[in-house]
């Protein structure tokens, strides 16, 4: 083959795949106007170099894909700026220095980059202590980069403490980590801390559009935004979907190829979902879901998109500038409004409790679609149902449950129940102080006027008389207040008790208030006034003490009984562990009948 068939068509495109970089490699930012969503670190950099105050070590933390590598790399090569007509440390790198490409390229001599995940132990570490007494080859300053350094050992991060508190003046570090909690506290204190933060959507959204538009590819706004909230505020993970968009689209990136990409839901379709599962409408919300699961939407996803969009609605109703997220679409950014207006906070509070809750069943569940129906049938009745303080305020006053569901523009409850619809009218009651309507559940027929006696205190007026210790742990359990038999029973020892009066003392684990709330309790339960005195004699056992030893003695006995002992003898390991004396019956004499003796002369038989 000739020299110039190797060069045909066929073999440039092979050359051109075997060139190609990915887009998060392509588009890496080289200098600190080109990183996005970082300002406030930019700025601290910009006006430490320009003072001349140089920290010797940095801390870079944040979420995966955020820039911390990228950050660092920059930072080195700001220290190591060298131009023709500049030679110092410096932010500005719009001209190309004399160490910059080898240091973005990680290949430069004098810049060390260190995987801390492979590279764990002390003796990596103590390799680079000994290092760090050698001056620079080129560079001015020697830089070592150690990214995900909380994986460092608890030896090795001891051993590189006295270098970084006093590192030889040619020398800076730069730690990158995703775990800034695991990283000794020791360490921090000697580096200067940069948190670098999520990238706002909007952010995402704009730089991702602009590297569309240098790779020539069409992009529809709704993909630009879906892509931007996978992301999760990473600019790596957005290039990266991205990249797989392009392969995915052939070419050409839309909404309907991402969502399916992604296994998304579309997000008007959610609008509708939820707007369903407000009104109640169970039938249509299981056909909506069933629709979106047809078309390759995960029952998890829809549920998570349906949360995503409840905290949207209720972040409206308090911050209504939040429809200005670029990442959000049309659709969610006028309805979403709209739901705002007429949705209690009460019901979106409940609505994103009962999601929390269904969303790890439904993802750790062996039938998800099942599993999210289930959950959408809760969401539609609940919008029905009184919150726990309305349930509460009407039991108290007397009046009809007021339902907690606001329904958007008014719209009709449909509960899905049939015939039920009989018993029950509904009435739209008028709007409250943000415009928020309640649905109110009322009976059919008029109720009748409950007269509402005023609050009495509960006494007890056939109660017998408090002879014993027995009978007020007796009354606590007729009133149900275990919590205060179990103290009188364990922590009381009883003096003497008269009608009115009782004297006690009380053991040393005894809570401080007890006397107090037993004065206050037999005044509530007998209704008359308790003197409660503690006595300085010590007082009998307590009826705890009393049960543990009647228990001892029983435990005795049943050993000393011949039959017990012969079955303890006869099974080695054997051993008691209980001991019931069952009550005798009462025998009617009356009606009890007496045993016939048969008649001596009887010989028949």
């Amino acid at each position: 083959m000739s020299e110039a068939g190797n060069s045909g068509p066929e073999n440039l495109d092979k050359q051109k795949a075997a060139a190609y970089r990915v887009l998060a490699r392509k588009y890496r930012p080289s200098n600190f106007s080109e990183l996005i969503g970082q300002e406030p670190m930019v700025r601290t950099l910009t006006n430490a170099f320009s003072t001349g105050r140089i920290a010797q070590a940095w801390m870079l933390t944040g979420v995966r894909g955020v820039g911390k590598t990228t950050t660092a790399r920059i930072l080195a090569r700001a220290l190591n700026y060298k131009t023709p007509t500049a030679d110092q440390p410096s932010v500005d790198l719009a001209v190309l220095g004399e160490h910059c490409q080898a240091i973005m390229e990680g290949r430069h001599v004098d810049v060390i980059e260190m995987d801390a995940a492979s590279h764990t132990g002390i003796d990596d570490i103590r390799d680079i202590i000994e290092r760090v007494r050698y001056a620079p080859v080129s560079a001015r300053y020697k830089v070592y980069i150690i990214d995900e350094v909380h994986m460092l050992s608890t030896q090795a991060f001891n051993g590189l403490l006295k270098t970084l508190e006093e590192p030889p003046p040619h020398v800076k570090f730069i730690f990158a980590t995703t775990e800034i909690r695991k990283v000794p506290i020791t360490v921090l204190s000697r580096c200067q801390r940069f948190d670098l933060r999520r990238i706002d959507a909007g952010a995402l959204v704009a730089h991702l559009s602009s590297i569309a538009g240098k790779e020539g590819i069409s992009v529809d706004d709704d993909a630009l935004a879906m892509i931007a909230r996978a992301a999760e505020g990473s600019a790596r993970d957005s290039l990266s979907i991205l990249d797989q968009a392009i392969a995915h689209g052939g070419g050409a990136v839309s909404a309907e190829a991402v969502r399916a990409m992604l296994g998304l839901a579309d997000r008007a379709r959610i609008v509708d979902l939820f707007e369903y599962v407000m009104k109640g409408d169970v039938a249509a919300a299981l056909a909506e879901f069933r629709n979106q699961y047809d078309t390759g939407a995960d029952p998890a996803a829809v549920l998570t998109d349906l949360a995503e969009f409840n905290h949207l609605v209720t972040r409206l109703r308090f911050v209504p500038t939040a429809a200005d997220d670029a990442s959000l679409s049309e659709d969610e950014r006028r309805r979403g409004a709209d739901f705002a207006r007429t949705l209690s906070v009460k019901v979106l509070s409940r609505t994103w409790q009962m999601l929390l809750k269904g969303i790890p069943e439904v993802q750790s569940s062996n039938r998800p679609v099942s599993a999210a129906e289930m959950v959408l049938i809760r969401l539609a009745h609940a919008a029905d149902l009184p919150t726990l303080d309305e349930a509460l305020k009407s039991l108290e006053s007397g009046a009809p449950v007021s339902g907690g569901a606001s329904r958007p523009n008014g719209a009709p409850v449909n509960t899905g129940n049939g015939g039920g619809a009989s018993a029950v009218a509904q009435t739209r009651m008028p709007s409250g102080p943000a415009g928020a309507q309640t649905m109110r559940l009322v009976d059919a027929a008029p109720a009748p006027v409950a007269f509402v006696a005023p609050p009495q205190p509960v006494v007890e007026p056939q109660s017998p008389p408090l002879k014993s210790l027995a009978d007020i742990v007796a009354l606590a359990d007729a009133q149900r207040d275990i919590a205060f038999k179990v103290l009188v029973k364990s922590c009381i020892r009883l003096v003497r008790i008269e009608p009115g009066r009782i004297d006690v003392g009380l053991t040393a684990d005894a809570p401080k208030m007890l006397l107090n709330d037993l004065t206050t309790k037999l005044r509530a339960w007998t209704g008359r006034n308790w003197l409660v005195s503690l006595s300085k004699e010590e007082g009998g056992q307590t009826l705890a003490e009393m049960e543990s030893s009647k228990r001892e003695t029983a435990f005795s006995d049943a050993r000393s009984d011949p039959a017990v002992a012969a079955i303890l003898a006869r099974f080695p390991g054997a051993k008691i562990i209980d001991v019931r004396i069952p009550d005798a019956p009462e025998v009617d004499t009356d009606k009890a009948e007496m045993p016939v003796e048969p008649p001596a002369d009887d010989d028949e038989n």
